[in-house]
């Protein structure tokens, strides 16, 4: 019986050496990097991306890349840089490339929150 494992990266001393395995596109699940999503937090709101409604799609590229249109509540808010760390955090065990593509149109209003959103907006005092 024999194994077989991934060559290790080309430079290698052992061309035998195990390496990660990027998973293959069919197996990137949309509603997993949806819910994991759920992790990434607005800086200013303090509520989930998800259910702020900034979320508008995920693609999948042929190589696995993870493409997310996203949007923010305002095309002046300074922390697009948090948003992204954080997404490449939350998708780092689902996904080996996470790309935000910044969306304007249409443009974010409180008409795209979640009820469960809302929820956690009212619970922090906004009236929504």
């Amino acid at each position: 019986m024999s194994e077989t494992t991934a060559p290790g990266p080309v430079g290698t001393d052992n061309p035998m050496a195990a390496q990660h395995v990027p998973a293959a596109p069919a197996e990137v699940d949309v509603a997993a990097i949806e819910e994991a999503l759920r992790d990434v937090i607005d800086p200013e709101l303090g509520i989930n991306v998800v259910d702020l409604g900034l979320l508008y799609g995920v693609n999948i590229e042929p190589d696995g890349t993870v493409v997310l249109d996203m949007t923010l509540t305002t095309a002046a808010c300074p922390l697009t840089d948090v948003i992204e760390e954080q997404a490449a955090q939350a998708l780092a065990l689902i996904a080996d490339d996470v790309r935000i593509q910044w969306v304007w149109l249409p443009p974010w209003g409180p008409d795209k929150i979640t009820p469960e959103g809302r929820e956690q907006l009212r619970a922090l005092g906004f009236n929504v």
